[in-house]
């Protein structure tokens, strides 16, 4: 007959299962700490190591915003001086009775520029790390009279003075050829060329300002001072 195990084979068997077991945890919380430990230690050196640097371009967005905050760039302002004679006859039927002539001497200002509003996404393009604009064309946004510098040099009715007395309304047409005089001689002298190019000038200092080293803006020819004409008659119909 096979005899049971003693009461103390079995007591010991049971302690070093315990031990062992005791043993195991242990080993398994040391290696917990030290793969932990070593995570932390990882975690610390990447923290101070020096990352490489990535240059970044921003989105064009901010730089349409930014430019479009100056709205219109005024970049020339030419003055001009002109001699505009206008006239008026007075008429019996198909004769002329008497005529009235008035010369007027104007000093006016025309201001050309480029409306930035008119600057769109599809102006601003990225190749890597340069940004190219192509901007809208220049153009005259505004022309006035120096009324404080402009005359009537000269109003003479004719002989008895037949002619007839309308020196305000003469004045007036000499005053709205001398818009489109003044327009057309600040044209001939290249006015919006040289809006265009002190644009781009202006363009680039902002964008140098704003910290963007590579960049090429480019200029639109303009062809407004070609549709510009000299539509007013000088003589005044009654």
């Amino acid at each position: 007959m096979k005899k049971s195990p003693s009461l103390s084979t079995s007591i010991t068997q049971l302690l070093l299962w315990g031990t062992g077991g005791v043993t195991l945890i242990g080993l398994l919380t040391v290696l917990s700490i030290w793969r932990t430990s070593d995570r932390a230690l990882n975690l610390i050196t990447n923290l101070f190591k020096p990352q490489p640097v990535e240059p970044k371009l921003e989105h064009f967005t901010p730089i349409i915003q930014g430019i479009q905050n100056i709205q219109e760039l005024a970049t020339t302002v030419q003055t001009v001086e002109t001699m505009v004679p206008t006239s008026a006859d007075r008429k019996l039927g198909d004769v002329t009775l008497g005529t009235t002539k008035l010369l007027y001497l104007a000093r006016g200002e025309i201001r050309a520029g480029i409306d930035l509003a008119e600057l769109t996404a599809a102006d601003i393009s990225i190749n890597q790390d340069q940004i190219e604009i192509n901007l809208p064309p220049a153009k005259i946004l505004d022309s006035k009279i120096d009324v404080n510098h402009s005359q009537v040099y000269h109003y003479d009715r004719g002989w008895f003075n037949l002619g007839p007395d309308v020196a305000p309304q003469l004045q007036t047409l000499a005053q709205r050829k001398t818009l489109v005089e003044i327009t057309n001689t600040a044209c001939q002298a290249g006015i919006l060329d040289t809006a265009n190019q002190k644009a781009t000038e202006a363009i680039a200092d902002l964008l140098t300002v704003q910290g963007y080293q590579k960049f090429a803006i480019n200029s639109t020819p303009s062809t407004a001072c070609n549709a510009t004409t000299d539509s007013e008659d000088s003589e005044l119909k009654l």
